[in-house]
């Protein structure tokens, strides 16, 4: 505090102001050394009251509240000044913010932002693009654009505007959203890496796809190969009785073991809902239900080494399908369909929800191709061509074609899979083991470069000791 201090105090009455002047100085003159205060006043009608006091070894000095006051207000002023506008990249970091709840991303990692234009005054414009004009969550988000906007310094009004997305837009949004569910919902499975990973999917029901599955897997397992069976097909499954086993599931160490087929040199693990559920009773489980079931056959399975892990997927384009895209998107698909023109555009539409997920087609399998008789006539019963029009459609190799034969439906009834016979039967699905393992999805050896990747780290090693 200064030697002396002269406060003078401005107010519409008398007696409220001196009593608080009087207060004031009372209490905060005294502790700095001042002298007794001495309050005067002009008039008995005045509004302005002079406080002074005065340290004993100084001379007075007076000063005035008022030129304080300006002081103060000048600094507040100038401390008031509005902040300049952001400009475009604070505004876009500031819609980072902004989740679409839906899709479960940003809207500017989706590419749902427009345009955004700032003016010198701080007036923010801002396009938000909606996949629908419809959207459900059309207020929900302009609010949220307005809050996040509104808080940032500069700026002074928030107009957004909200516009409908192009089919092209909308496509690449949608891809961007499913992608980021794979990385961040991928499950810690315990399957190898170095196993190759096939569904065996089709359009609709009725082209013989379980079949074919078994079939498939049954070869890789003559083959030599280690191969586990997933039947999907949790409310129609149909895996165990076309391979004649019965049983059920047991766990260890909390994880479901697969029941085991030996096949030759090779080995046969199966996991299907058959062996937990009665095959005469209907399973009444929607959609989300169904992908926990399929969740948990493959997390918390023990499969163990396997070569190729084959998923006897359930007919369409629906639940299952879309879950385990998410779940397993290292999967590569087989889409099997049959010789008819109208089979063929269904299963087409099975390899575009394959690739809208982000999962391989690896190739086309027909099934009930034309079958040669025993005086070698050829018979198209269902027509013929259609795997090789649908695997020219989207450009994917006709991996192999499987003849109509009334032995394929007796030997299902009987739980004696045709591969594991021969003829023309066991012979197209040698063919089709040999393709897969040879052409479409070849395991990989991976000890060896492990070896290496081990010398390298010894190398390394050593050399750190040595220096």
């Amino acid at each position: 505090m200064a030697a002396a201090a002269s406060l003078k105090v401005t107010g519409l009455g008398r007696f409220p102001m001196l009593t608080d002047v009087m207060v004031l100085t009372a209490k905060i003159l005294p502790e700095h050394g001042a002298a007794p205060v001495r309050v005067t006043t002009s008039s008995a009608t005045a509004d302005t009251i002079v406080c002074a006091a005065t340290r004993p070894d100084q001379h007075r000095q007076a000063g005035s509240i008022s030129e304080v006051a300006e002081r103060r207000e000048s600094a507040r002023s100038a401390a008031a000044s509005p902040p300049p506008a952001p400009d475009e990249a604070a505004v876009r970091a500031a819609l980072a913010g902004v989740i679409d709840p839906e899709l479960g991303a940003d809207i500017v990692e989706l590419g749902m932002v427009r345009g955004v234009s700032v003016d010198v005054g701080g007036a923010v414009s801002v396009e938000v693009a909606l996949t629908v004009a419809g959207c459900p969550l059309r207020t929900q988000l302009r609010s949220d654009v307005q809050t996040r906007l509104g808080a940032l310094p500069g700026v002074r009004s928030v107009q957004v505007e909200m516009s409908e997305m192009t089919p092209a837009e909308r496509a690449a949004v949608m891809d961007k959203a499913r992608r980021r569910a794979q990385e961040e919902r991928a499950l810690a499975v315990d399957i190898p890496v170095s196993t190759r990973v096939l569904a065996v999917s089709s359009g609709k029901g009725g082209v013989g796809k379980s079949s074919v599955t078994v079939n498939l897997a049954l070869a890789l397992a003559r083959r030599g190969h280690v191969v586990g069976l997933l039947d999907a097909d949790i409310w129609g499954f149909s895996v165990p009785r076309l391979l004649g086993m019965q049983g059920e599931l047991r766990a260890e160490h909390k994880k479901i073991v697969p029941m085991e087929r030996q096949v030759g040199d090779g080995l046969l693990k199966v996991v299907s809902m058959g062996f937990l559920a009665d095959e005469e009773k209907a399973i009444m489980w929607r959609g989300l239900i169904l992908n926990r079931a399929v969740q948990q056959f493959l997390e918390d399975v023990r499969w163990g080494e396997i070569d190729y892990l084959l998923i006897d997927m359930p007919p369409g384009t629906g639940d299952i399908q879309m879950g385990l895209a998410r779940m397993l998107p290292r999967t590569e698909v087989l889409v099997v369909t049959t010789p008819p023109v109208a089979a063929q555009k269904v299963a087409a539409r099975a390899a575009d929800m394959a690739r809208k997920g982000h999962l391989r087609v690896a190739g086309v399998v027909e099934n009930m191709s034309p079958f040669v008789c025993e005086h070698g006539e050829s018979y198209a019963l269902f027509g013929e061509g259609g795997g090789d029009r649908l695997a020219h459609e989207l450009g994917v190799p006709l991996v192999g074609t499987v003849p109509l034969h009334p032995d394929m439906s007796a030997a299902g009834d009987a739980g004696a899979p045709v591969a594991l016979g021969s003829g023309p039967l066991a012979g197209a699905f040698d063919e089709l083991a040999r393709r897969v393992t040879e052409d479409i999805a070849p395991v990989v050896e991976t000890s060896g470069c492990t070896a290496r990747m081990l010398d390298h780290v010894t190398q390394a090693l050593d050399a750190a000791v040595e220096h």
